[in-house]
């Protein structure tokens, strides 16, 4: 496939799978796995590993997400996560960004391993939160594809800077329609 056409399909099945998940809907799932899939090919062409094991960990947790929102019996609200364990969270994607970012360094030809590596780390964090139904998912968002926009354009993926400059949009978009269901469930 075209590095070109194959950047078209990624991006066009993730930027839908990742405007559904603001408006909080179950079919974000199976398009991410798609998306996922797409990409994980895209950035191995272009040397990105860290991204590729990301979206193998997120056709994973796509699958698994998929099953929790679709069980009937299992509808959860959305609820908001406490300080003290964000903070826990951004300590620990910190940690493992400098040392996955130094072992991409010193055994791989990667592009970029420590941004590449932070990119893993919090979307891997915000991943658990989505699943979860976390608020705070989106504040992780904010940080991966503020990461990630530059990094893109580094890698000339003009169209997937591009639409990763929309999921930063998307995310404040989700927290703010998140936020809203969460106050409309707390009244």
């Amino acid at each position: 496939m075209n590095l070109t056409y194959l950047e078209y399909a990624a991006n066009g099945f993730y930027l839908l799978a990742v405007f559904l998940a603001a408006r909080n809907s179950i079919h974000t799932w199976w398009l991410g796995i798609i998306g996922c899939a797409l990409f994980s090919l895209l950035f191995y062409q272009v040397k990105l590993y860290a991204e590729v094991l990301l979206m193998l960990f997120f056709i994973a947790t796509n699958a698994i997400g998929w099953y929790q929102w679709g069980r009937a019996s299992g509808v959860k609200q959305i609820t908001d996560t406490a300080l003290v364990r964000l903070l826990a969270y951004a300590a620990l994607a910190l940690v493992v960004t400098v040392l996955y970012g130094f072992m991409l360094h010193r055994l791989t030809d990667a592009y970029a391993p420590f941004v590449d590596s932070a990119i893993l780390m919090f979307s891997v964090i915000a991943q658990f939160l989505l699943m979860n139904r976390k608020l705070e998912t989106w504040w992780f968002w904010l940080i991966v594809n503020t990461l990630a926009v530059p990094l893109y354009l580094s890698r000339e993926l003009q169209l997937t800077a591009l639409v990763y400059t929309g999921f930063w949009f998307n995310a404040w978009y989700g927290w703010y329609q998140w936020r809203r269901l969460l106050k409309a469930a707390a009244v």
